[in-house]
């Protein structure tokens, strides 16, 4: 691996390590996921490969699996696909049968050119299928029937080739044969895991071994993507191992520091409205929200702020709630009315028909994901009290950044990381702001910043 290549680090809100010698490099992206894993976890080591820790790091059974993964055609897609796409399990434990499952989708143009990406979805819990590939940034949306696909324009696969991954063992498709490992996941053997997957899916994609490669997820992916990082620098100093060529995290409304999320949700909700000056007093005056243990007379004031918000997507505090009589999920005078809130159901009916699950080559029969769609869950004063923490010197100071002569957000560069929000989106950035999620990432692949002006 070259010694000098760039690894960056973009918070949508969405956050880049600068192009540095790989030390330098590695050393970053530890000072961001210091404290996420525990003192004592090791590297991935040999025995791991040999069977003793559980797994293998690399499949001698791939050869022929990827066109047996390619799938011909979705049920009730358009007409006129312009892309390859594939899906299938990645055995990441033989031992105890677990298999991640994953969607893959490349690129309609110039796809043996362009990055590969992996997107992470949070909760923990939340399927990539149903809500990042249906629902966000994947080629296709369903409609309304339930039924029939409709194409999403602002894909991410118009810039990256990119795979979904449901993870860990458990979410959506992706299962075990132990029943233990529902009950003991964590984010580590969640890291383990996704690395084991990528390892094997290599020996499948031979073709994407040595291509640039990002990991980009949402929510509580701000633990997961990290971590993932983390494992495979660590593991591509081993030898005689495949080398990811890792060049850079992006983590959308990420769920990073616990303590400083809770306190940007009091802030973000009192700022926008939506409690009152005493409440948001006596929140401030009661909760520590660094102590594991929650006093009575802070309990009282949540409950109190949670009966203040009242009955709102708190994911996106300006949309519509899903409601199926009359038009109550009207979008007249919303941010974005192009937003459906039922959107949830139309993707359920769609992944739980028998034979879009045949298309896509599952082996489960019920597909669950979490619910949840301006973001108050994590929202930017959380992103920007988390930053504050790593007391990073500044490169290029708060400004606007646009799209089709409007205001698409607000970027700053730090030293080693980006910040760049997304105007009028919530948790689900790509489903909210399709475009602007679209420009976004695809300045960040490129190394760039979100364009200064209109022009």
């Amino acid at each position: 691996m070259e010694a000098s290549y760039l690894l960056k680090l973009l918070m949508f809100f969405f956050v880049a390590l600068p192009r540095t010698t790989e030390a330098s490099e590695a050393h970053q992206l530890k000072k961001f996921v210091s404290g996420y894993r525990s003192s004592s976890s090791e590297r991935i080591n040999s025995d791991y490969q040999s069977g003793g820790g559980g797994g293998v790091l690399v499949s001698t059974s791939e050869d022929g699996q990827m066109e047996l993964d390619r799938i011909k055609d979705l049920p009730g897609q358009p007409e006129g696909v312009d892309f390859d796409q594939f899906s299938g399990y990645v055995t990441v434990d033989p031992h105890a049968g677990r298999a991640l499952f994953y969607y893959f989708v490349e690129s309609p143009q110039n796809s043996s050119s362009k990055p590969l990406v992996l997107w992470l979805n949070g909760g923990p819990g939340c399927s990539s299928l149903g809500y990042g590939a249906m629902e966000e940034l994947g080629p296709f949306r369903v409609h309304s029937d339930g039924r029939t696909l409709n194409r999403n324009y602002y894909a991410w696969n118009n810039v990256a080739n990119v795979i979904f991954l449901e993870s860990p063992a458990g979410v959506g498709f992706s299962y075990s044969n132990t029943t233990s490992d529902y009950d003991t996941s964590g984010d580590t053997r969640t890291a383990d895991d996704s690395y084991v997957f990528l390892l094997n899916w290599l020996e499948r994609f031979p073709q994407y071994k040595t291509r640039e490669f990002f990991v980009t997820g949402e929510s509580y992916a701000g633990h997961y993507v990290p971590q993932l990082a983390e494992t495979i620098l660590r593991n591509n100093e081993i030898a005689n191992q495949t080398v990811i060529n890792l060049r850079g995290v992006a983590i959308g409304n990420g769920f990073v520091d616990h303590a400083g999320n809770l306190i940007g949700q009091i802030e973000f909700s009192w700022s926008h409205a939506q409690i009152s000056d005493e409440t948001h007093a006596a929140i401030r005056k009661e909760c520590n929200f660094s102590s594991r243990t929650v006093s009575e007379q802070c309990r009282t004031a949540l409950e109190i702020f949670d009966e203040e918000i009242g009955d709102i997507d708190f994911y996106n505090l300006y949309s519509p709630l899903c409601h199926h009589d009359s038009n109550s999920s009207s979008t007249t005078g919303v941010a974005n009315a192009s937003f459906d809130p039922c959107s949830d159901d139309y993707v359920g009916a769609y992944l739980n028909n028998p034979a879009v699950q045949k298309a896509l080559h599952s082996s489960c029969e019920l597909i669950t994901y979490c619910s949840g769609d301006m973001d108050g869950v994590c929202p930017i004063t959380a992103t920007r009290y988390f930053i504050n923490l790593l007391r990073l010197p500044v490169k290029n100071s708060w400004r606007p950044w646009y799209l089709q002569n409007e205001v698409g957000g607000y970027v700053e560069e730090y030293e080693g990381l980006t910040l760049a929000t997304v105007r009028g989106a919530g948790h689900l950035v790509p489903s909210d702001q399709p475009e602007r999620a679209l420009a976004m990432i695809s300045s960040f692949l490129q190394g760039k910043l979100p364009p200064p002006s209109s022009s």
